[in-house]
Formats: structure tokens, C-alpha cells, sequence
């Protein structure tokens, strides 16, 4: 079923297409000329062109020269002009050409020889007196539509082409005066439309003839019938005469009474479709008793109905149409007010009563349409959707249900749908995600294109059998739920709100085989990669694919079609992310992390940073110690411990330049002086105290004492005078709870540390000189420290 309707909507959109011209192909060439208000042919016509409309223009003349160069000609309007006269050659370099309207002129005769291979040839409508024009058109033996008009119909006029199998032939009966009984009868056509019917003596004779001539007859554009009182007569007599198994007639005005007449008569004759375009009814409606029996009929079509009473019984015009024993009824725009539940079981298989004014208690408790298979009611006034489903409960044969166009609405009541249902129509009626709770369970078809559904919800009951689902233009940010549809094949959700397809919904549709997920506002990111995969996977599973199928967002992506987006893969993934960047990553830190501590990069780090900030503290110092420079002696004062007297004396007197004089208390101490007042005599005369910290210092309680004068000096002058070497590591535990001051340097202040690698003896040295880097006056020849000094 899924399947009919497809293709049923594309050939709907074919013919949309191309209803102006016949079927042509795409390469066909048009030049388009209509309405111009042309006086001749023009002369720059292209030459290549295929298809040429010159209609509905003021050309008096057309001869061979205008159209000569157009070789490739197949399609020639040119209609509604006021052409009197054509050459006899005009057509001789027109090879191709098959379709030629040349209506509604001024041709009074036709010399010209028409192209053997024409297909299409309207004349009609001209100024024929007779059509003796025919007499010339015996060799179009691949004629198939010929369309006529004169004011004299003689049986002569059809005999030379009573041989030719039309398929369609129109008379403009408006002109004519004169009508030679059985001429149309020499006719050989599937298809005879007699146009502008007026009331005339040779009405009824061109009628009696037309039932007998083509089992297809269309009658149109009706005048008054004034037969009098033999109307009835004439009737009957071409009613019980006919072979027309299908009349259609147009523009017909009759009153009531005849209007049932006339359908007894065709309802007992050869007539099984009878289809009626914009038909008014006139007179006063009443009840009139109707045979329905012993009838071929099986199919009633009327269109654009027209009641000019406005107050009659209902049920004495609805009744009529109720009982009919056919199997089609269709009463499409006749402000259809209601339709009663047959009184009998009916035969109806096939009921539209699209574009009326129906409401919700059409057919409710109806138990007599058994058979009916298909009912349209599209483009009314149904209101409750409950209602609808309760109308088909007792139809047990109801296939196809069209509610469309309807002002539907659910309130959570209960439905009571028909169980034969297979298809349903409720688009365009502003229904909400509820109705997804009031639908037929044994549903193969559903379409709800156009309404308010955001979303479907989970808790419905799952439609075991439905295989096509139109959701177009509807409020979706995703696909519904799979598991709900698991036979589902064909998906619509055109024009929604799904910004891209989530990789679950993805998975779960294994099953459909086509997805018309065009016209949304796709967000052209990674998530987008799952929609553009799925085409690639399944080519031709996306329907609209590529054109329909634009970015959204983000706006430098607008407009770019989705087969043009690409975006790597690594962007995307994170289990190629995470080897391809975070692993490399963190090799390469491990390898940055193994190689400064290889080579003690972060040691170069902290001697750098304290010789930054050394050189700093100077500067910013320098001019203060300017003024005391005349009172200090040495560059800096040493402590250290015996045990370290060796490293002191061995490396680090040699390693200070000749222009720094350090104060040692074994060679600057002076004699007769206290250790106490020598050691506060050396720090006082000192720009800096060293102090070259190791196990052994702390074990020293003159090395305490150094320490405890040279930190109250920093705190009593606001000096930076200390530097700290850590000459060996010093486990905390080892630090007697007396030296809290040293911890509390230790903790407070950056220290040297001695360095065992000889590469890096360069920037110690460096570092330290830069802390007492300081000019000093020359020393007198008997320095003021030089007692000998004592260090435990």
C-alpha cells in the first residue's frame, strides 16, 4: 500500500509539471510568445527550438517562409488569433511536428496538406461552413486527437476519416444550424466531446447519435432545454439507445424533477460512471420515488454542486444518494450538509465526500456500510477524533480512511477504530503528539504530514504493522522511537526540526528502506557525520539526496551542502583522539619529565631564579650600603663547623675572587678579644654572613651563636645580609629544638645548595658572588678583625 501511495504522489507532481504543455521531454527546446500582442510571426525565432506558443495574439496570416528554418519543431500553438488563410506549404519543412492547435481563428478553408505524422490537430472553432476540411485529413493515420467546429455537419464530411482510430475527438457544436442524422456515427473514436449543447431542433438528433458513436461521451457547456413536453420522450429515447458505458457533462443547469428523471433513465441504461462538473440544481426539491434496480451503473462523480434552494428537506435530496446500489460515490464541493446510514446494506466500496461541510455525526452507529473499503472526507468540519474512530467502528471492510484538512482534536477519549484499516490520512489538522494514543492498531499507512507533533511518545501502543509514516512538516528534533514501528520501511520527517540523526536512531532503523529527512536545519558538526555515513552506506536509502540536504549551523556552514562537509575523523572520535593526541602527549612529557631530571633541569631553574632575585635585592639595596661601605671591611663572614673546615679552605677561599676579602675567624679573630665580641666585632664589619650549613654545623654551639648575631642584625638593621648554604642535606630530626631559628630561615629562605656534579660548580660560584658583589675602601694595612676565632 506504502508503495501505491508513493507513486502515486510522483506522478501527481509529474503532471502538476507539465499541465501547460503536452508531455515533452526535458531537452525540449520552448519559446514562449503568448500574450504578446504579436501581428505576424517573429523573425528571430531559434532554431533549435522544439515547442513554440504563438497563442492569444492578433497574426492574421501564417505561411511557410515563418516557420521553414524550424526543423525540429514538434509542438505549434497558435491558438486565439486571427489567422483567415494558411499556404498550402506552410508545413512542408515541419518534419516533426505532431501537435498543431490552430483554434479559435478566422480559417474559413484549409488548402495546406497537415504532416502525415501529426498526432494532435485542433481546428475547431473557426469559420467553417462545413467540415469538408476533413476530406483532406485521410492520410493522418497516426492522428489520435482531432478537435472540429462548422456550422453544417454533413455525414460526407466524416467519411474520409472513418478509417482513422481516434482516441479523442471534440465538435464545438456552438455555430452550428444544420445537423445530417447518423454523421457522427461515421466517426471511429474512444472518446467523443460535444461542446456548447444549445437548445435546437438537431438536439436531440446530435444525441441520439453521440450515445451510439464512442462508449466514452462528454457533454459540456450546456444551454437551456426547452423540449416541452416531449422532453421526457427524448430522454428516455436516447437513454434506452445508448452504448456509453461512461458520460461526464459540464456546466448543466436543471431542475430538480428532471435532474431525477434523468437519472432514473441512465440508471436502466448502458451508463456505469456518470460524472457531473459544475452543476446547478434549480427548483423546488421534493421527494420523488427512485428504482434503483436492474442497474449497470456503478459509479456516481460529481463535482461543484450548486443548490439554488435554500430551503428543502435534507433528507429528500440526501436520501437519493444514500440507497444507491453503486459501488462509487464521489460528491466533492457541494456544501454537503450531511449523508444518512443507508436504510439497507449498501454496495458502496468507494465514498469521497471531500471539500463540504460534513460534521462529527456523519454515519455514527451506521451498521450498513459493510463493504465500503475507502472513504474520503477531506477538507470538512470534523471536529473529535474518537468520533471519527467510532464512525468506522462497524465498517468492516474500511481499508483507507482520508480525515485530512480537518479541525481535529484529541482529548484522551477512547477510540474505537475499525480493525480493517490500513491506511489513514490526518494531515493537515493541527493534531498534538496525542494522537499517536488514538490510532488503528492494524495500521500499515500513516500520514499526519503538516500538524503539531514535536515528538512521539514512548508510552502508545506499538503499531505492529504499519510500514509508511509521513511526518513531514511537523515540530520533530529527532527520529521517533524505532522500537514502537518494527515493520516500519518508509520514514517522511521532511521539513522538521532535527538539527542531525543520533547514532542510536541510526542503529534501530536497519529496517527502513528509504528516509526523506530533507529541509531540516541540520547542524553541520561531528554529530552530522551519522546522516551523511548512512547515505554513503545505502545510496539512494535518503530521499532528496544531495540537493535537500543543506547546512544550518554554525553560520560559516550555511548553505553548504551536506555531500560537500567533511570534517576529520580525529575531531570526532574520541578512540582515535585519545592514541593519536592525548597518548603522544604524554609520552612526550614523560620524556620532556626524564630528561630534566637527567640532567637536574629544575636545580638550573632554582639557581637561575635566586640569582634573579639576588641581582635584584642588590640594586634595589646597593645605595643603601653605599653610605656604610666606609664601616665595612670584608665581603662577607663565614661560619662553618671544623668538620667542614676542609671544604672551606680547599675550595671555597680558593674559588672567591682576589677582590673579595672574607672574614675566616681562624685568621681575622683579634687576640684578647672574647670569641663573643670577635664574632659580633667580624658580622658588624661583613656585608654578608655565609653560613655553610651540614649535620655537623647544627652540632656546634658556636655555629648557633654566629647565626643568632647575624639574624638579629637582619631584623635590627632591615638588612638582607644572610646567606644560607647547604653544604650536605639536613634530615629535620637532626636539627636540635634550639636552632629554631635555623628552621625557621630554612623554611623562610631560599639557600644555596652545593652541587656534587663539577658542571654545575660554574653557576654556584656565579650565584654567590653576585650576593655580596659590593665596592669596598681599601683596607688598612692591620685589619680590626684579626683575632683568630674559635668554631666547635
Amino acid at each position: 500500500m506504502a508503495a501505491v501511495f508513493i507513486l502515486t504522489l510522483a506522478s501527481f507532481l509529474i503532471c502538476a509539471q507539465c499541465s501547460t504543455y503536452p508531455a515533452m521531454e526535458n531537452s525540449e527546446i520552448v519559446a514562449n510568445y503568448s500574450y504578446e500582442s504579436l501581428t505576424s510571426i517573429p523573425k528571430d525565432l531559434p532554431l533549435q527550438t522544439t515547442v513554440l506558443d504563438l497563442s492569444h495574439n492578433s497574426i492574421h496570416t501564417l505561411e511557410a517562409v515563418d516557420i521553414k528554418n524550424l526543423l525540429e519543431l514538434k509542438i505549434l500553438y497558435i491558438s486565439h488569433n486571427l489567422i483567415t488563410e494558411l499556404s498550402a506549404d506552410v508545413f512542408d519543412s515541419n518534419d516533426h511536428l505532431k501537435y498543431l492547435d490552430l483554434s479559435n481563428n478566422m480559417l474559413e478553408n484549409i488548402s495546406s496538406t497537415f504532416p502525415d505524422h501529426l498526432h494532435h490537430l485542433d481546428i475547431s472553432s473557426n469559420k467553417f461552413k462545413t467540415l469538408s476540411v476533413c476530406r483532406g485529413l485521410g492520410n493522418l493515420r497516426q492522428l489520435k486527437y482531432l478537435g472540429l467546429s462548422a456550422a453544417e455537419i454533413l455525414r460526407s464530411d466524416f467519411e474520409a476519416i472513418s478509417h482513422l482510430q481516434l482516441q479523442h475527438v471534440v465538435i464545438d457544436l456552438y455555430p452550428l444550424s444544420y445537423y445530417e442524422n447518423t454523421s457522427l456515427l461515421m466517426l471511429n473514436t474512444n472518446h467523443l466531446h460535444l461542446s456548447s449543447l444549445s437548445d435546437q431542433k438537431d438536439l436531440f438528433s446530435v444525441l441520439f447519435d453521440a450515445v451510439n458513436t464512442s462508449e466514452f461521451l462528454e457533454l459540456s457547456n450546456f444551454g437551456q432545454w426547452q423540449a416541452g413536453k416531449d422532453l421526457n420522450k427524448y430522454i428516455s429515447d436516447v437513454a434506452r439507445n445508448s452504448r456509453v458505458t461512461r458520460l461526464t457533462m459540464k456546466n448543466l443547469s436543471l431542475p430538480w424533477n428532471i435532474v431525477v428523471f434523468v437519472l432514473q433513465e441512465m440508471w436502466h441504461s448502458s451508463v456505469e460512471s456518470l460524472h457531473l462538473y459544475d452543476f446547478i440544481l434549480e427548483g423546488l426539491i421534493f421527494k420523488v420515488p427512485f428504482d434503483y434496480s436492474n442497474t449497470s451503473m456503478k459509479e456516481l462523480f460529481m463535482h461543484n454542486i450548486t443548490i439554488k434552494t435554500f430551503l428543502f428537506s435534507q433528507i429528500n435530496l440526501y436520501r437519493l444518494f444514500s440507497e444507491m446500489n453503486i459501488l462509487n460515490l464521489t460528491i466533492l464541493s457541494a456544501n454537503l450538509l450531511f449523508m444518512p446510514c443507508p436504510l439497507n446494506p449498501s454496495t458502496f466500496q468507494y465514498i469521497d465526500f471531500s471539500n463540504n461541510v460534513l460534521t462529527d455525526d456523519l454515519f455514527q452507529n451506521c451498521l450498513m456500510l459493510t463493504q465500503l473499503k475507502v472513504l474520503k472526507l477531506s477538507g470538512n468540519k470534523l471536529q473529535k477524533l474518537s468520533k471519527v474512530s467510532s464512525m468506522t467502528e462497524k465498517m468492516a471492510s474500511l481499508q483507507y480512511l482520508d480525515v485530512s484538512r480537518n479541525p481535529l482534536g484529541y482529548s484522551q477519549e477512547d477510540c474505537h477504530w475499525s480493525q480493517s484499516i490500513r491506511e489513514l490520512n490526518l494531515a493537515d489538522c493541527s493534531l498534538s503528539d496525542s494522537v499517536f494514543q488514538c490510532l488503528p492498531k492494524n495500521i500499515e499507512t500513516l500520514n499526519v504530514q503538516n500538524n503539531d507533533i514535536s515528538h512521539v511518545p514512548l508510552h502508545i501502543t506499538r503499531l505492529e504493522k504499519l510500514e509508511y509514516l509521513n511526518l513531514a512538516y511537523n515540530a520533530l528534533s529527532d527520529l521517533p522511537d524505532w522500537p514502537l514501528f518494527p515493520r516500519l520501511m518508509m520514514l517522511n520527517v521532511d521539513r522538521n526540526q532535527i538539527p542531525y540523526l543520533s547514532t542510536d536512531s541510526m542503529a534501530k532503523c536497519k529496517s527502513v528502506e528509504h528516509m526523506n529527512v530533507a529541509n531540516n536545519p541540520f547542524h553541520c558538526f561531528c554529530e552530522i557525520n551519522t546522516l551523511i555515513n548512512e547515505e554513503r552506506r545505502s545510496p539512494g536509502k535518503m530521499i532528496g539526496w544531495p540537493d535537500a540536504y543543506v547546512c544550518d549551523r554554525p553560520d560559516e556552514l550555511k548553505g553548504v551542502n551536506l555531500k560537500d562537509f567533511y570534517m576529520p575523523i580525529i575531531y570526532c572520535n574520541i578512540f582515535i583522539l585519545i592514541p593519536v593526541i592525548i597518548v603522544p602527549t604524554l609520552i612526550g612529557l614523560a620524556v620532556i619529565f626524564a630528561m630534566c631530571k637527567y640532567f637536574d633541569v629544575p636545580w638550573y631553574i632554582k639557581m637561575i631564579g635566586q640569582w634573579t632575585r639576588t641581582k635584584h635585592r642588590t640594586r634595589r639595596t646597593k645605595r643603601g650600603y653605599q653610605e656604610l661601605q666606609n664601616d665595612l671591611d670584608f665581603h662577607a663572614f663565614v661560619s662553618y663547623s671544623e668538620y667542614d673546615a676542609s671544604w672551606v679552605k680547599n675550595i671555597f677561599l680558593p674559588n672567591m675572587n682576589d677582590s673579595l676579602r672574607i672574614c675566616q675567624h681562624e685568621r681575622n679573630f683579634a687576640p684578647g678579644k672574647s670569641i663573643v665580641e670577635n664574632i659580633i666585632n667580624c658580622i658588624e664589619k661583613s656585608y654578608k654572613s655565609i653560613f655553610v650549613l651540614s649535620p655537623h654545623f647544627v652540632q656546634s654551639d658556636w655555629c648557633h651563636y654566629e647565626l643568632y648575631f647575624a639574624h638579629h642584625r637582619m631584623y635590627s638593621e632591615n638588612t638582607d645580609n644572610l646567606i644560607l648554604i647547604l653544604l650536605e642535606p639536613i634530615p629535620q630530626y637532626l636539627i636540635p629544638s634550639k636552632y629554631y631559628k635555623l628552621k625557621a630561615l630554612m623554611a623562610q629562605r631560599t639557600y644555596l645548595e652545593w652541587p656534587k656534579e663539577k658542571s654545575k660548580h660554574g653557576l654556584f660560584w656565579g650565584n654567590l658572588r653576585a650576593a655580596i658583589s659590593i665596592t669596598l675602601s681599601d683596607p688598612e694595612q692591620d685589619s680590626s678583625c684579626s683575632v683568630p676565632s674559635v668554631s666547635a
